[in-house]
């Protein structure tokens, strides 16, 4: 016998006018530093072709520790908890997340579950269309307006290329201004249908409708309360993920298994952003089919997990991948 849980959360919405699309010509850019006729593709903090990349001397991935921070990080971690309650824990399940506890026997010991005094949870999801290639989004972390649209892609589940675009930094800030005409983040570019726009609020709802149910969950469709929220719990952090931090752009980009609800995935993609590194962010909110991925692939399942495919380093830890990142790829 199973008792069964539903979050009615994300099915609540209130009515939204469906916005004007604008429809651009899709301007591609590669995370790799080809070298090109133009001398605007490369800057000073680009890796040339010629930069191999390598993990530090000694280095070993540590193993993973579910559940546990590392003293010195103790704080850090407290002050990434202040947007989760802020903004009602929107990003950390999946459209249509549901769960029941189960026995033990009725989930195979392959399968991913948690386990909860002598039961397992079962967790399911009601997802929409998937994306044939990743939706690329050009964004920085310590944005409002940034952080409900990564809030509705946690949502969706779906797999986004970021491009980051901290104050000062020179590739991807640039590119922004030079397919949409302006500075203004977040900005998105869906290589699936061609579609391109800015404002956070066109952003969401275009993808509801495209991949989701077309319903806005009713935490993103509070209009300027949901702004100062996503603002207000951003003060904890004091900025982090907004600056930039000379670094070398890697040829390919990284790969990010991690959801916006978790505090230890915010630390990691703080640096991230603060270094400019584009990336591939592979959502795996509550109830997401890919924590099985994860699972299946390494055997354990938990946020985040780095893979690098520049150095071949795959690694679990937020504390430890942000210590391997800055290592890498920071100018010293």
């Amino acid at each position: 016998m199973a008792a069964s849980f539903s979050l009615s959360h994300f099915s609540l919405s209130l009515p939204n006018k469906v916005p004007r699309r604008r429809t651009t010509t899709c301007v591609s850019i590669r995370a790799m530093s080809e070298t090109t006729s133009s001398s605007s593709e490369t800057t000073s903090s680009s890796a040339s072709t010629s930069v191999t990349f390598a993990a530090p001397p000694n280095f070993k991935p540590p193993e993973p520790k579910r559940f546990a921070v590392r003293p010195d990080k103790t704080a850090e971690v407290f002050g990434t908890v202040l947007p989760l309650l802020l903004r009602f824990a929107t990003g950390v399940f999946v459209s249509g997340y549901s769960f029941s506890f189960v026995s033990k026997d009725e989930i195979p010991p392959n399968q991913y579950a948690l386990e909860v005094s002598g039961y397992k949870v079962k967790e399911t999801a009601k997802l929409g269309p998937r994306p044939e290639k990743p939706i690329e989004i050009y964004e920085f972390e310590g944005c409002p307006f940034c952080r409900k649209v990564r809030e509705i892609v946690a949502i969706l589940d779906l797999d986004i290329l970021f491009y980051p675009c901290p104050r000062n930094g020179p590739n991807f800030r640039p590119k922004v201004a030079q397919m949409g005409g302006k500075q203004q983040f977040p900005y998105m570019v869906d290589p699936n249908t061609g579609v391109s726009m800015y404002e956070s609020d066109d952003i969401i709802r275009y993808l509801v409708d495209k991949y989701g149910d077309g319903s806005v969950p009713i935490t993103l469709s509070l209009g300027i309360l949901t702004t100062l929220t996503a603002g207000l719990g951003l003060l904890a952090r004091a900025g982090k993920g907004s600056t930039y931090t000379p670094a070398k752009l890697p040829p390919k980009p990284l790969v990010l298994w991690a959801y916006e609800g978790s505090p230890f995935c915010k630390l990691v993609r703080e640096v991230i952003v603060e270094l400019e590194l584009p990336h591939l962010l592979i959502n795996c909110a509550r109830g997401s089919p890919k924590r099985q991925i994860l699972y299946e692939k390494t055997g354990h399942f938990q946020a985040p997990f780095l893979e690098d495919p520049n150095t071949g380093v795959e690694m679990f830890e937020s504390a430890e991948i942000i210590e391997y990142i800055k290592a890498t790829y920071a100018l010293q």
